[in-house]
């Protein structure tokens, strides 16, 4: 595929946001949810916004993001076992994944100590005054002795169901290691999951082939529920949030790739537009690992012994953009409330920050439940959560496609220190990650 149609793929994406972005704030402004337009027909009331925004469109979007979470299991579970079937020395297992886990942490104590840096300097909570109209029942966080405890399944299956990420990567690891030492026995089972794995990245590419039309869809219904006056009563934070994290997304992890790789960030930032977007739509690591998967190996040259390790786990323990959140929501509560923090106090929130990313999943909302835990740590009101509970979406949105990028660049690096990548496809200018699928003809159709 060339890079013409490559783009396209973006290109789509891009035009399904914008079209979604434009459509819900018409909903929002000309039928807001206390002012629907109701059209009596024969027998009821044709309800125009319950029909659209709660009907197509979210069905519409709720489908994609189920689809996409459909192939997560199936996807990290074969092709963890087909990339540990081919590793020579399995001993590697544990040099990657000692990397993998320090590279993650290590990015996100560096992410939540910017966020705190720029939220000391900026003060967006000096002033405000504001109280609480909203409570926020804070779920328990697990401990890190649970969490590790927690990582072993007793039951794979259920793990399976559960979509238990950590569960899974350790079941596939054990799985992928026996299968190699089987003999003529395993390398059977080894081609079985291998032909497995195409088949299942053709699922991959047919849901990319859709993106478009379940992007416009979150999209609009999306911005016809978000209440705007929300996000200018917390403008300070919500902007001081997002500039942190673009700032750790294009400064950064651009320095770290470079540094510990020598190759050209900008070359890596282009091939992560299509992925991030996709992030960003879902807000959502996990749904998005098929995407990031189809990224690392596909345009950024990344073996899939060591992708089909980084990837899932990166989705499971990498929270740099939740990490950033976290640290300027701490000081903007501790500021809203008038509660002066210590240093002690700010070192025991990087550090429990940092921790509670490994026992957290890459789902929707979940980084207002590791707030709670941080916030409980250092004596403050958890209640504050509710003061940001109406920004938090648009939010958890731009930090997902920063986790993903995180997880992306340290798949490289990982994979640049292992010897498992090819630069060659990182400074291709052609993008073959994603085919363009003519579903008319599918049976006459081969792809490449």
């Amino acid at each position: 595929m060339n890079k013409e149609s490559a783009n396209s793929l973006t290109r789509r994406i891009v035009i399904g946001m914008i079209a979604g972005i434009i459509l819900g704030g018409i909903f929002q402004a000309m039928l807001p949810k206390n002012g629907d337009l109701l059209i009596p027909l024969y027998l009821f009331d044709f309800s125009v916004r319950g029909f659209f925004v709660d009907g197509i469109f979210e069905i519409g979007g709720k489908i994609f993001v189920s689809s996409l979470q459909m192939l997560v299991v199936p996807l990290v579970f074969v092709s963890l076992i087909c990339g540990t079937c081919s590793l020579n020395d399995t001993s590697k297992l544990g040099r990657i994944g000692g990397r993998a886990v320090g590279l993650y942490l290590m990015t996100t104590a560096i992410a939540i100590s910017i966020a705190i840096l720029a939220a000391l300097v900026v003060a967006p909570g000096e002033g405000v005054n504001m109280t609480a109209d909203v409570t926020y029942g804070a779920k328990e966080a697990p401990s890190l002795a649970q969490v590790i405890i927690d990582m072993f399944p007793s039951n794979p299956f259920d793990a399976f169901v559960q979509g238990n990420m950590l569960q899974i990567i350790v079941f596939a690891l054990l799985f992928g290691l026996a299968v190699a030492l089987a003999g003529k026995a395993g390398e059977r089972i080894a081609k079985l999951f291998e032909d497995f794995n195409e088949v299942i990245m053709r699922l991959v590419v047919i849901l990319m082939n859709l993106a478009p039309y379940g992007v416009f869809c979150l999209m609009t219904t999306l911005f016809a529920e978000i209440e705007m006056s929300t996000i200018m009563n917390l403008l300070a934070y919500f902007l001081l949030v997002l500039g942190v994290l673009i700032i750790h997304a294009l400064v950064t992890y651009p320095v770290i790739l470079k540094a510990l790789t020598g190759l050209n960030p900008i070359i890596f930032l282009k091939k992560m537009r299509t992925t991030a977007l996709f992030a960003f739509s879902t807000a959502s690591s996990n749904a998005t690992i098929p995407s990031t998967m189809n990224t690392a190996t596909k345009k950024l040259g990344v073996d899939n012994s060591i992708a089909s390790f980084t990837v899932p786990l990166g989705a499971t323990i990498n929270m740099d953009g939740t990490a950033i959140m976290q640290g300027v929501a701490t000081v903007f509560i501790a500021q809203v409330f008038n509660i002066d923090l210590s240093v002690g106090d700010f070192l025991m929130v990087i550090v429990t920050a940092t921790l509670a990313s490994v026992g957290t999943a890459g789902v929707p909302g979940v980084g207002l439940i590791m707030l709670a835990m941080v916030l409980a740590q250092v004596g403050l009101p958890v209640e504050g959560i509710g003061l940001i509970i109406g920004v938090d979406r648009l939010l958890d949105m731009v930090r997902t496609a920063v986790n993903i990028t995180g997880d992306s660049m340290v798949t490289v690096v990982v994979g640049k220190s292992e010897g498992q990548f090819d630069e060659e496809v990182f400074n291709s200018v052609d993008d073959t990650s994603t085919d363009r699928i003519d579903f008319h003809h599918l049976k006459d159709q081969k792809i490449d």
